[in-house]
């Protein structure tokens, strides 16, 4: 069984909680996302992902997202390849597309960099990740072929 172990780094946010930031690899550029075990599936940001790739490689997924405060946002997918969350290789995964400008908005006013979007329950479930928030680590594995 090949695993991995990842930094995780804790901000935060002024008194208002904390949030677990995971550092990951994409088109050769690092990025951080936010580490969500409430996310049911791991989401980019579409402004920030269309900086990334065309337009048309997102597929409207014909239905609304709930969360975020809204029950009605649009939400597209998109296949990702080669996706390295610290040294943990993901050769493919479907992700979210959403608009995700609200948590990068928060992020402004408080003075921490914009994220890429969220890791959600599917990667966190598919690679069996344990969270140590005392050693600010996670550890992915994935099942021998």
């Amino acid at each position: 069984m090949a695993k991995k172990s990842i930094k995780l780094e804790v901000i935060d946010l002024n008194g208002n909680g904390f949030h677990v930031l995971v550092n990951i690899m994409l088109f050769k550029k690092t990025f951080k996302l936010v580490l969500d075990t409430g996310a049911s599936k791991t989401a980019f940001d579409k402004a920030l992902l269309l900086e990334l790739v065309h337009e048309n490689e997102l597929k409207n997924s014909g239905h609304l997202t709930t969360g975020l405060g809204t029950n009605n946002m649009e939400s597209f997918t998109t296949a990702i390849t080669d996706l390295y969350i610290g040294k943990f290789h993901i050769p493919m995964i479907e992700v979210a597309v959403l608009d995700l400008s609200a948590i990068n908005t928060a992020y402004g006013k408080l003075e921490i960099a914009p994220v890429l979007g969220v890791l959600g329950g599917d990667v966190l479930m598919e690679y069996q990740a344990v969270i140590d928030y005392a050693k600010c680590k996670m550890v992915l594995k994935r099942a021998e072929q």
